[in-house]
């Protein structure tokens, strides 16, 4: 049986659980949903010990993968400075708001992943500790966050 965590506060939204997922990653399930055997990172000898670092932290962390979610789903993300509300379109898509400049109502974005603020993307993965990247419609340059603090699932 993986290793789940539970995320969240008693009392507040619906929390996520993250567990590892068969692809060395993690993937959100809600309290319903089946464990799978699953394997985690194992650090690779031709990436830096930093970078190796950063992907298992990642995984302390904690986040969600899009492509395990389904179209229609509302993610709450409160980064250090704004909390964001996502709700995914399918694939890569979502309209995103939150941003009382770059996107106050929401705006159909692209989410291209989380950073740990240089250049390297965990592509399509929203995670705690790390920035959010997406591409908006009206900026040539990607949109990049604060550090994520905490990823809730809303209902309605």
């Amino acid at each position: 049986m993986p290793e789940a965590t539970r995320k969240g506060h008693p009392g507040g939204p619906k929390v996520l659980f993250y567990i590892r997922a068969p692809a060395d990653s993690m993937i959100a399930v809600s309290m319903n949903d089946a464990f799978t055997e699953t394997a985690m990172f194992k650090p690779h000898p031709c990436l830096s010990d930093r970078v190796n670092a950063n992907i298992v932290q990642s995984e302390i962390e904690g986040g969600v993968f899009l492509a395990g979610l389904p179209p229609a789903t509302v993610l709450r993300i409160q980064t250090r400075h704004h909390c964001y509300t996502a709700q995914l379109l399918g694939e890569s898509s979502a309209l995103i708001s939150g941003h009382p400049e770059y996107c106050p109502y929401p705006v159909q974005v692209t989410i291209a992943g989380s950073t740990w603020g240089g250049s390297m993307l965990k592509a399509r993965f929203i995670g705690r500790g790390m920035h959010l990247e997406f591409h908006h419609p009206e900026y040539d340059t990607p949109i990049v966050t604060s550090p994520i603090q905490e990823i809730f699932e809303c209902t309605n």
